[in-house]
C-alpha cells in the first residue's frame, strides 16, 4: 500500500476542499448527507439530500470551512479500502476516489455561491484568478434533464448499473440509454427544422474524445428524415499552411489556437454558399502541412442546411459574415453527466473522454497508451483555452455519456494501462484510471448497437469516419 503522491495539483486542492466541506457539513448539518452531483468549469455543485440550502446557511457553510482552511487542519491518510482513499479528519473518515493533501495549509482562493437549491464550491482559475462565477444556465439545464431521467429510471449511483448487469438485465440497460440519445438528436433535430425558414448554418463543437463526428451523422439522419438535405464542412480543411501556423509557449506547433484557422477563406466560402453560389471546397493534407484544392465543389439549395464541426465552432469570432444570428443554430456535445460512484464521489467527466481516447488511439490510430497520456494535458490546455469558454453560447446541449461506457471500455482500456511499469512517467496515472475502472463491472460491446456513439471509439460503427 502506498501514500498517495505529494505533488500538490489544482484536483488535489479541490480534492481536499472537497473534503473539508464534508467535514464541515456533517457537523453543521449532522441529519443530512451532502450531495455532490456534478462539476461545472472551475467548481463543483453541492446540495444537501433532504432539503435546500439558504443563502445564510450557504454563507455560514463558507465561514466555517475558510475557518478550517486557515487553521491549517490535518488530513490523514490512513489507507485504502476497495478503491478508496481513506482520510481521517478529527473523528471522522471519509471516503475519495481522488488523492489529497495532508493538510488544508495548500488551499488556494475559494468561494461558496448559492446556486439552485444547493451551492458551487468555486476555484478561480489559476490562470485567471480575478474571474468571477458565471451560472452556466444551458450546463446546468443539462444536468437537471439527465438527472430527472435517471430519477424515473429509478437509477441513482454506479452500484444501480452494476445491479442491472448482475441481474441480467444489461442489454436493457443498452437499450433505454441509446433510445435516450436517440430521442435527444431526434429533438434537435425537429428543433432545427421547426425553425427551417430562418437556420443555414448548424454549429458543433466539443472537447476531445466526445463523440462529435458520430453525432453529426445521427443528426444529419434525423434531419434527412425531417426532409432537409444536410451537407457539411470540416474546420479542419481550412487550417493554414504550417509554416505559418502559430506556435505554443513551447515552440510547438499550436493547431488548436483560432489563428490556425484561415478565417477569412473561411468566412468567404459560407458568404457564397449562402447566397447560392457554387464554391470549391479545400483539403488539408495533413502529411505534407499545406491546404489544397480538392476538386470538390458545393452549392446550398433551399432544402439544404450547412453542418460546421470543430473545436472552434461556437467562439463568437469564428464567423465574420453578416448574417442573422437567427441563421445560425449551435450545439455544443461533450460528456457531460455519469452516474456518482456515491453520494460525494463523482468520476470526471475528462477522465471519461481520456479512456475513450486512449481505447480508439490503440484501436485506431496505432498509438501506444504512453503516448495519448503524454499528449492529454496539451488537448486539455486546448479545451479550456478555445472550447469550454464558449459552451454557455450554445442554444442546446447534448450530453454524449452513456450509462454503461466505462463498463464496456474497461475490458479494452484495462491491458492497454496494465502495459505501463513504474518507470514510466505516466505510471500513477494508468494506476488511478485502473482505480476508477475497477468500480465497473467489465462488460462486452454485444449489446451495443452499431449506431451507438461508442463505436466511434472501440469501433464496429455504421459510420465511416
Amino acid at each position: 500500500m502506498t501514500t498517495p503522491a505529494p505533488e500538490t495539483t489544482r484536483r488535489q486542492q479541490r480534492q481536499t476542499l472537497q473534503l473539508g466541506l464534508l467535514h464541515v457539513s456533517e457537523t453543521l448539518f449532522p441529519e443530512e448527507t451532502l450531495h455532490i452531483p456534478y462539476s461545472i468549469p472551475n467548481g463543483l455543485y453541492c446540495e444537501l439530500g433532504r432539503s435546500p440550502i439558504s443563502k445564510r446557511e450557504v454563507a455560514h457553510i463558507y465561514e466555517t470551512l475558510k475557518t478550517w482552511v486557515l487553521s491549517d487542519s490535518p488530513i490523514n491518510y490512513v489507507g485504502q479500502d476497495q478503491g478508496y482513499y481513506l482520510y481521517r479528519i478529527g473523528d471522522m473518515t471519509y471516503r475519495s476516489v481522488y488523492p489529497a493533501l495532508s493538510s488544508s495549509s495548500g488551499i488556494n482562493d475559494f468561494h461558496l455561491i448559492p446556486f439552485h437549491s444547493g451551492f458551487v464550491l468555486y476555484l478561480p482559475s489559476e490562470s485567471a484568478p480575478e474571474n468571477i462565477f458565471i451560472p452556466p444556465a444551458n450546463l446546468s439545464a443539462t444536468y437537471a434533464e439527465s438527472r430527472n431521467w435517471l430519477r424515473h429510471l429509478e437509477i441513482n449511483q454506479l452500484d444501480s448499473v452494476n445491479t442491472y448487469i448482475d441481474n441480467g438485465r444489461f442489454d436493457e440497460l443498452v437499450t433505454l440509454a441509446e433510445a435516450l440519445h436517440e430521442k435527444k438528436v431526434s429533438a434537435i433535430a425537429d428543433a432545427i427544422s421547426n425553425n427551417r425558414r430562418t437556420v443555414q448554418i448548424v454549429l458543433i463543437s466539443g472537447p476531445s474524445s466526445s463523440g462529435k463526428t458520430t453525432f453529426t451523422r445521427r443528426l444529419a439522419t434525423q434531419l434527412r428524415v425531417n426532409g432537409l438535405k444536410p451537407i457539411s464542412l470540416s474546420l479542419d480543411d481550412y487550417f493554414i499552411d504550417r509554416d505559418q501556423t502559430p506556435l505554443d509557449a513551447d515552440g510547438h506547433y499550436d493547431f488548436d489556437a483560432l489563428e490556425a484557422i484561415d478565417l477569412e477563406l473561411l468566412n468567404q466560402n459560407l458568404e457564397n454558399l449562402i447566397t447560392g453560389e457554387e464554391v470549391e471546397i479545400p483539403k488539408y493534407n495533413f502529411t505534407t502541412g499545406t491546404r489544397e484544392p480538392f476538386g470538390t465543389y458545393m452549392r446550398m439549395d433551399p432544402d439544404n442546411v450547412l453542418i460546421i464541426e470543430g473545436i472552434h465552432a461556437l467562439n463568437p469570432q469564428l464567423l465574420t459574415l453578416h448574417v442573422s444570428k437567427y441563421a445560425i443554430f449551435k450545439i455544443y456535445i461533450s460528456a457531460l453527466f455519469l452516474l456518482n460512484i456515491d453520494t460525494a464521489n463523482r468520476i470526471a467527466t475528462t477522465e471519461t473522454r481520456l479512456l475513450r481516447r486512449i481505447v480508439r488511439d490503440d484501436l485506431f490510430r496505432s498509438l501506444p497508451v504512453e503516448r495519448t497520456l503524454k499528449q492529454w494535458p496539451s488537448v486539455r490546455r486546448g479545451e479550456d483555452e478555445n472550447v469550454f469558454p464558449y459552451q454557455e453560447e450554445a442554444d442546446i446541449m447534448f450530453n454524449s455519456s452513456l450509462l454503461f461506457e466505462l463498463n464496456i471500455l474497461r475490458p479494452y482500456a484495462e491491458p492497454l494501462l496494465k502495459t505501463l511499469d513504474h518507470d514510466s512517467p505516466f505510471y500513477e496515472m494508468a494506476q488511478h484510471l485502473l482505480n476508477l475502472l475497477s468500480f465497473f463491472r467489465p462488460m462486452q460491446p454485444n449489446a451495443v448497437p452499431n449506431t451507438s456513439l461508442l463505436r466511434e471509439f472501440i469501433g464496429g460503427s455504421v459510420y465511416r469516419y
